[in-house]
């Protein structure tokens, strides 16, 4: 099974932990299964191994990403920013999970960038920002939970890899790559699945966790976005559905309860291409799918400042809703020959 870390980099962030540190832990805004997967995967390690750690997230995340061991130490920096700031003044190291630009952190990028810590980067996004002592940055891994796995394997310590650590992993690999179904799911990630189910991750109750746990709002604003807010546009291969504060708010919308819903536009056969709009804080965060060769990273990054990975990628636009749809329908023709194939 092959592993990406270069033996030079992990023997210097392996002197770096052969002693007692403070730790703090940090992930994207808006955290998905990846990012606390790796996460806790990495806090229940690091704790295994004497060190002092805390995972300090920008933002709130999931409900259903509650249940992870370790999740009860969490700091949510939006929610108790005294408290996250001074863990991450008094860290010695500072691991920065699933995202490649600071700025992806929000409000809590200052007090990260003032902090003198030693910088550790672990991610498989494009283009990682020069603001880490050390970068672990592999884009063809399908998670950063994959790469938590491989470097807690590089450090030496497969054997120590327990039921709480293979569960945290697990989720991550299942849900950055849709249930397992992506191109970048390869053989040796299969392998990697066996090992964590070896190690006491239990795979039914994962999925149960993950899936099963709806709550009756989030599964009607799901029935609603289908019925009444998709959009087809065969002539382009494309579909859209989109999702209006107010509309949100009918639906009591908490963190979470769109995950996965670009999914079901881009699941239409004949669909190479699936966004979903949605009207958060002042603004339209939208979420691109794509199928085969079309790279929603560049329409992302190109029209609406975003970015992320070939078959999907994120964007944000400070337009209404409705113009910001009128410009994504507008730009369809452009790429019509790609979408086409």
């Amino acid at each position: 099974m092959n592993n990406r870390f270069p033996a030079n980099e992990i023997q210097k962030v392996k002197d770096l932990l052969s002693t007692p540190q403070l730790i703090v832990i940090t992930t994207h805004y808006r955290p998905d299964g990846d990012a606390m997967g790796s996460s806790l995967a990495l806090f229940n390690y690091l704790k295994m191994k004497g060190h002092g750690v805390i995972v300090v997230t920008p933002s709130e995340y999931p409900e259903f990403l509650e249940w992870l061991p370790g999740n009860s130490s969490v700091i949510n920096y939006g929610k108790s920013k005294e408290a996250a700031t001074k863990a991450v003044s008094f860290a010695t190291v500072i691991f920065c999970l699933d995202f490649n630009w600071m700025n992806r952190i929000e409000d809590l990028e200052e007090p990260v960038r003032a902090s003198k810590a030693v910088k550790v980067l672990i991610d498989h996004h494009l283009e990682p920002e020069n603001a880490f002592d050390h970068s672990f940055s592999y884009t063809d891994a399908c998670s950063t939970c994959e790469l938590i796995y491989q470097f807690i394997v590089a450090l030496g310590d497969r054997k120590v890899i327990d039921k709480n650590i293979a569960e945290c992993i697990y989720t991550g690999i299942m849900t950055d790559t849709n249930s397992f179904r992506y191109s970048t799911m390869k053989s040796d990630t299969h392998r990697i699945i066996a090992e964590l189910m070896e190690a006491g991750a239990d795979n039914a109750k994962i999925h149960e966790n993950v899936y099963d746990t709806y709550l009756e709002n989030r599964l009607r604003l799901l029935g609603y976005s289908l019925k009444d807010k998709l959009v087809v546009l065969n002539e382009f291969n494309t579909a859209y559905i989109s999702l209006t504060d107010e509309e949100l708010e009918r639906y009591h919308f908490k963190t979470g309860d769109t995950e996965g819903v670009v999914n079901y536009a881009l699941s239409i056969k004949g669909i190479k291409l699936a966004a979903f709009f949605s009207e958060r804080e002042g603004e339209i965060k939208i979420s691109f799918r794509s199928k085969g060769d079309f790279s929603v990273k560049d329409l992302s990054s190109k029209h609406f400042s975003g970015g992320g990975h070939k078959n999907a990628s994120g964007g944000k636009s400070g337009a209404s809703m409705d113009a910001t749809i009128e410009k994504f329908v507008k730009l369809l023709p452009e790429y019509k020959s790609q979408l086409s194939n």
